[in-house]
């Protein structure tokens, strides 16, 4: 599985050489295109997690997600492409649920009683800008924000230890791997 990922990614990604062509990019390129914040290493991999999950479930605001996660993977020394892959978990078909999840933790936090019913019913309905920044400005946003800021850093925690189960697993599966085979050359060597 990881193999074939590695495959799709080195064939779809960009490169370092196409991005440093990129004009609008050329004034911070060296600090952007630093080779350690491209690499899958086990220290950036879980922190490119960690970033992206944070930056993804909690602004929320596409588009910016990705930005927000690219920028703060840079002084954070976390892998980017981990990073901005990771915002989007929080997609049209997982918003409506991140929200409601969101709203209940918050009111379980602030102790509030806002509706958890008129989100459903403006997400059926297809609500407006204006009606979505109206329903914000009521009661609802101080739930609203502190259930995204609990989900999101507790997402992210699992991510990142996660990652770094994961990351392990598969180089001790790398390592087991070598080691079976420098056992198998060594048997034909000898027989």
């Amino acid at each position: 599985m990881f193999d074939s990922i590695g495959r799709w990614w080195r064939k779809n990604a960009p490169t370092r050489e196409s991005l440093e062509e990129v004009r609008w990019l050329r004034p911070f390129a060296h600090r952007v295109l630093e080779p350690a914040l491209w690499r899958f290493t086990r220290r950036s991999v879980p922190r490119g997690v960690a970033l992206g999950l944070i930056v993804g479930l909690f602004l929320m605001i596409p588009g910016l997600q990705i930005i927000g996660a690219a920028l703060l993977a840079l002084p954070c020394r976390a892998n980017v492409p981990i990073a901005v892959a990771m915002t989007f978990l929080s997609n049209p078909a997982t918003t409506p649920f991140i929200l409601y999840l969101s709203i209940i933790v918050g009111n379980r936090f602030i102790h509030s009683t806002v509706d958890v019913g008129t989100v459903m019913t403006m997400i059926n309905q297809g609500a407006s800008l204006a009606e979505w920044a109206a329903w914000l400005a009521s009661a609802a946003a101080p739930a609203l924000v502190i259930g995204l800021f609990v989900i999101s850093v507790i997402t992210a925690a699992v991510g990142y230890l996660a990652s770094g189960c994961i990351w392990r697993a598969w180089t001790s599966h790398k390592w087991n791997l070598r080691e079976r085979h420098r056992a198998e050359r060594a048997v034909e060597e000898r027989g």
